[in-house]
Formats: structure tokens, C-alpha cells, sequence
């Protein structure tokens, strides 16, 4: 059962591990990320940094989504962190049922939209978000911890 999906560059740290993991008695933490799957060094940052009670998943768009189909993960609480909404986009158009993204710390360098202090976007980031709002199954909203109130998410 997925409890949460989260967009946050930093992946794996102390707010999501902590705050994030008790407030939706998460088990699996699931890191998409192409990139991150494939580098051991940033897996084992990613280990360290999920807490003792949780699992780590950390798997390419494609491995992630045929798990998640499958129902590999059903009997636990999984929380997704991807670093970018195109990550989420790829998800779902691979069949991944999202019904909510909570969009988290975003950076880019070459910023065309800012957002608040820790929500900055770039012309793929914004295009990504909007073709999920148009599939309108997606509730988009930004809440950076759980004694935060969620508010709406528009690009």
C-alpha cells in the first residue's frame, strides 16, 4: 500500500526518515531514481539515512513501477521519494497508480520558477507537473513536514 509520495532532491534524510516515517508508520521507503539505482556509494548514503525500523527499495522508474504492479510491496507501507515530478510522471504513465504527490524540496540551478524558498523549478519540472494535472486523478499539494498544513500545488 503506497501512504505517501514525496518530491525532494535530498532523497533520504532526516525529515523524511524521521518525520515523515512515523507519521505514516512507513516500512519501505522507495527511492526512483535512474541514476541513484545505479551508484552504490549513494545507495549506501541512502541505507544509513533510513531509519532501523524501515526497508529501502532503491530502483530505476522501470523496476520500480513492474514491483509496484506486481504487488510486491501490498502487505507494507510505502513511501516513494523521487528528486524530480518527471521521475512521478514516468511512474504513472507506467501504469503506477499515484493519487497524491506531496511536492518537497525542489532546486534547480538554472531556475525558470520559484516557488517559496525550497520549491524552485525548471522548464521540465513545470512541464511534468502540468501534464499530471491534466490527468486529473493527481492531487498535487506541498507540505515540507507533517505539522506543516497542506496547501494546493499549482505550476
Amino acid at each position: 500500500m503506497i501512504v505517501g509520495v514525496r518530491i525532494d532532491f535530498r532523497l533520504i534524510h532526516g525529515q523524511v526518515a524521521n518525520l515523515w516515517a512515523n507519521t505514516k508508520q512507513v516500512t519501505r521507503f522507495m527511492v526512483v531514481d535512474d541514476e541513484v539505482s545505479q551508484d552504490a556509494t549513494q545507495k549506501q548514503v541512502l541505507r544509513m539515512a533510513t531509519p532501523a525500523s524501515c526497508k529501502l527499495s532503491v530502483l530505476s522508474v522501470e523496476k520500480a513501477a513492474e514491483n509496484i504492479k506486481a504487488g510486491k510491496y501490498d502487505a507494507q507501507r510505502l513511501f516513494i521519494v523521487a528528486k524530480k515530478p518527471e521521475t512521478l510522471l514516468r511512474l504513472i504513465r507506467a501504469g503506477v497508480e499515484l493519487t497524491e504527490i506531496n511536492v518537497g524540496n525542489m532546486t534547480a540551478t538554472d531556475e525558470v520558477k520559484r516557488i517559496g524558498r525550497n520549491i524552485g523549478m525548471d522548464a521540465g519540472d513545470i512541464a511534468a507537473f502540468q501534464e499530471i494535472e491534466s490527468l486529473g486523478t493527481v492531487h498535487l499539494f506541498m507540505q515540507m513536514a507533517p505539522s506543516n498544513p497542506a496547501e494546493d500545488f499549482e505550476v
